[in-house]
């Protein structure tokens, strides 16, 4: 049987599409006669098609007494052969085929979403020992070792900061859009970036127990739990089988007659039914690329029809990801906020902080007036930056920086509050030791993303924020969007954990992110969206769907395609239902024989194809 089962595998992809354009053509010559050959070129299409069909439905029985449609079409291939209708039985032949390719063509490829994973796990790390610094494979660290990381090398194993002070890039593992100051005692982990100092950590958990390799564990125990969706006409072969077997064989005792009994097995050989599931899902994705969905798994749209909860991760998802100034405060009567927003972009200008770039690419589209240049410049990791500028001196940092220069901050206590409660970063600015204000700065909201969440809605789908950002940040965004269920802080578990409480409660849910750390959700949900533009490679691998240019405003037009798709399938199905019992009715009495009834049922075929083709422009009317 595995010998067989080899066989059938061999060639792949390529094999199985040459083998149907050249049934196709054979199909053509036998109805036509253009060839003079000694044997009908309809054998062709038998051989090449029919074939594959009669081996899957003989491992399937006697391996595991597995009835599907592949049997009532071998039964039907057989029985026409064997009264000499090469015709009937390589049109059947080519058109189950067909049905076949169709499917394969939606099903996604294998995925290199977990390897890719695995390359995120550093392969050596800088041991230090006796004074000396080695290094070494990163799998041979042990609990314990005293470890450096330079700046921007990625951490190799979890551990706790000894001495250094930095930022750490830790999107792989949060999703946060902006980089986390570190200071001695604070823990770290494998996976994420050190931004700017270098700094020694004792390593506290590695190898298997890694973030990173937890990671990818979740990642693999998650996709295995999504159940595939089964083809109708699997589900339904027993008894269809059953039925046509009875009514042949009913007709064949009453009449005498074999041919129509065979013409019976023609008729309800099922493949409208099959055709009417996959010509269906492979329209509806050719309307979901022209909106830049790329579906990457063949019944994604089947799940996506039946979904109620849509869970968001906020950066990068319903947010640009990149943090901008949205408010210049000042706080002395010497310096304007147009005076502010220009020395902070100046003594940011030579920052390689995340923050101070967002500063100085905030100013190049908002401000009016040439950076000052900038002498003596320095940089604090983990607290800010330092310059003189025209003779002043400018420091531009967190509360700590303004501590540790003894500047008092209690003027900005009450405004730069507001700010942080609503999930802002606060920046002060202090020139010649006096404070002279503060800048606030936040992701920003894409421009698409109220009017998305509101359609959403209208479609009767719950949106649900999951996000590794802080409490306030979070809420802010959810009153901003009328989002009703948030859950902030999450850790990559902590969404897979809200994802398996809703789906157990009997929720579909479909889950859209864009980072690393939302790989294990995107498997886990029952369907799984990323945003292709700003999303890595890892998370569009672990979803579905990939939203191509990120513009999150078709994503209810998604929504309503997939259960419209869902209504189009449903007619297919009850269309060539009626049609095959309508055409044994006409078999039994005779008026139909098999190769008037291969041409009815192949009508039956293409008129399921037509209806499905209406899926590629649909859009629902405003």
């Amino acid at each position: 049987m595995q010998a067989l089962e080899r066989f059938l595998e061999w060639g792949g992809l390529k094999k199985d599409i040459a083998c149907l354009v050249l049934s196709g053509i054979s199909l053509v010559i036998s109805i036509f006669h253009l060839l003079p050959l000694p044997f009908d070129a309809a054998w062709v299409a038998i051989i090449l098609c029919g074939v594959p069909i009669l081996l899957e439905a003989f491992i399937g029985l006697v391996t595991a007494f597995d009835i599907k449609a592949d049997v009532l079409v071998s039964i039907a291939l057989i029985a026409s052969v064997l009264i000499g209708e090469d015709f009937a039985a390589g049109e059947i032949a080519f058109i189950m085929q067909l049905g076949a390719l169709l499917e394969d063509l939606t099903v996604a490829k294998a995925r290199a979403g977990i390897e890719k994973l695995v390359h995120l796990t550093p392969q050596t790390a800088r041991r230090l020992a006796g004074g000396q610094e080695e290094i070494i494979p990163a799998e041979q660290v042990c609990v314990g070792d005293l470890l450096r990381v330079l700046p921007g090398e990625t951490i190799p194993v979890d551990g706790k900061i000894v001495s250094g002070e930095t930022s750490i890039n830790q999107a792989v593992m949060t999703g946060e859009s902006l980089p986390v100051d570190k200071h001695p005692g604070d823990p770290v982990s494998s996976g994420t970036v050190n931004q700017f100092g270098s700094f020694d950590m004792k390593a506290a958990k590695v190898g298997e127990d890694s973030s990173i390799q937890r990671m990818i564990r979740l990642v693999q125990s998650a996709d295995a739990g999504k159940a595939k969706i089964v083809g109708i006409a699997d589900r339904w072969a027993t008894w269809i089988v059953v039925i046509a077997l009875s009514a042949a064989a009913l007709t064949w005792l009453i009449t005498g007659e074999i041919i129509r009994a065979v013409t019976i097995l023609v008729v309800f050989c099922p493949c409208a039914l099959v055709l009417a599931t996959p010509t269906a899902i492979m329209a509806a994705i050719g309307n979901a690329t022209k909106h830049s969905f790329l579906v990457r798994e063949g019944d994604a749209l089947e799940r996506l029809a039946s979904v109620s909860k849509i869970t968001f991760d906020k950066t990068g998802t319903l947010t640009y990801g990149k943090p901008e100034v949205v408010a210049v405060h000042s706080l002395s009567d010497h310096f304007a906020k147009e005076d502010l927003f220009l020395y902070a972009a100046s003594v940011e200008s030579h920052s390689e902080h995340p923050l101070g770039k967002a500063i100085v690419s905030s100013y190049g589209r908002k401000g009016k007036r040439e950076l000052f240049p900038v002498d003596q410049f320095q940089m604090l990791p983990g607290r800010g930056v330092k310059a003189r500028i025209g003779g002043k001196e400018v420091l531009a940092g967190n509360g700590e920086l303004l501590a540790e220069e003894n500047i008092p901050t209690r003027a900005a206590k009450e405004p730069a509050g507001r700010y942080l409660g609503q999930g802002c970063t606060v920046i002060y600015l202090a020139i010649d030791h006096t404070l002279a204000g503060f800048l606030a700065l936040s992701d920003t909201l894409r421009e698409d993303a109220k009017a998305m969440i509101r359609a959403v809605k209208e479609a009767g789908v719950t949106p649900v924020l999951l996000t590794g950002d802080h409490e306030n940040a979070a809420q802010t965004i959810a009153q901003q969007l009328e989002i009703d269920e948030v859950h902030a802080g999450c850790l990559p578990e902590d969404k897979l954990h809200w994802i398996d409480t809703y789906q157990k409660e009997r929720h579909y849910v479909c889950m859209i992110g864009d980072g690393i750390n939302d790989a294990p959700a995107l498997k886990k949900a029952y369907v799984g969206i990323a945003m292709g533009g700003v999303g890595s490679d890892i998370a569009v691998d672990a979803a579905d769907i990939a939203l191509v240019n990120d513009d999150i405003k078709e994503l209810p037009h998604l929504l309503r395609l997939a259960k419209r798709m869902m209504v189009t399938i449903k007619c297919n199905l009850t269309f060539s239902m009626a049609l095959n019992f309508i055409a044994i009715v006409l078999a039994m009495t005779g008026i139909l024989n098999p190769v008037v009834g291969a041409l009815v049922h192949n009508a039956g075929s293409v008129l399921v194809i037509v209806n499905s083709s209406l899926l590629l422009k649909w859009r629902k009317k405003r």
